[in-house]
């Protein structure tokens, strides 16, 4: 499993796991955040290797079609970076540091 799929995965699972099913929900954090296989999910639910192999990659396509709709991932991410862009151009702003304070507190980005 490559390490940017896991990452991505995991991370639009931060922003959309409440839309999922509680299935869903259980079957991708076993497999990309616990790093479980195919078969210990099986064993853990009682069910085939194949419907938790279906489960995770119609999950993985919902997830990704969330993103594509809503952007709140690839938001974040350029939220992020003018942020740093900003503390790194004004380092001695107290004003700036605190919004981006205040702004990062909402993202939960801290």
């Amino acid at each position: 499993m490559e390490i940017e799929k896991t990452n991505r995965m995991n991370a639009l699972f931060e922003f959309y796991a409440a839309l999922l099913t509680d299935k869903q929900m259980n079957y991708i954090e076993l497999y990309y955040a616990d790093d479980y296989s195919l078969a210990e999910i099986a064993e853990e639910f009682s069910v085939s290797r194949q419907a938790v192999y279906d489960n995770i990659k119609r999950t993985e396509k919902i997830l990704e079609d969330y993103e594509r709709k809503l952007h709140m991932y690839s938001d974040y991410i350029v939220r992020s970076q003018i942020f740093d862009e900003l503390l790194t151009k004004y380092p001695e702003d107290i004003f700036i540091q605190e919004k981006i304070t205040l702004l990062s507190s909402i993202d939960n980005r801290d």
